[in-house]
């Protein structure tokens, strides 16, 4: 007695036979962005793609850009001239000294009154005074 089994089922039969077991896992999903729970190594990466593809311009970014760009030597050259006027100013208190310092923006006055510094911005366009006391300065 002999079956007629068709060539296509038999090969199929085969293939199910030969197969063996098949090994499944478990899918476990990892965001990429760090701010749910991401790798945070992956922040850096995610924000210059961003950056990337923001076509965006900021008009007040060109004006802030070029307010600095702006300078020339000169005025680069007083701002310096007048920090280091206004520190050494600041260091002569030690020595008991006062003193004042007058800029194009502000007038300055130090005072030292035993060991009670006390410093008096006034800005010259408004006329507004401010005035910087600390105390404890002489032990």
């Amino acid at each position: 007695m002999s079956i007629d089994i068709p060539r296509g089922l038999a090969v199929g039969l085969l293939v199910v036979v030969c197969a063996g077991p098949a090994l499944a896992t478990e899918l476990v999903y990892t965001p990429v962005n760090p701010a749910f729970g991401g790798n945070p190594l992956n922040g850096a990466w995610l924000l210059n793609n961003a950056q990337a593809q923001n076509d965006y311009d900021d008009p007040d970014l060109k004006s802030r850009a070029s307010a600095f760009a702006g300078t020339s030597a000169l005025e680069r050259f007083t701002n310096q001239l007048e920090s280091r006027l206004l520190s050494q100013l600041l260091d002569t208190i030690n020595n008991g000294n006062t003193g004042s310092l007058a800029t194009d923006a502000f007038l300055i006055d130090v005072i030292d009154d035993s060991g009670a510094l006390s410093i008096q911005v006034t800005d010259r366009a408004t006329g507004e005074i401010s005035i910087i006391e600390v105390s404890g300065l002489n032990p």
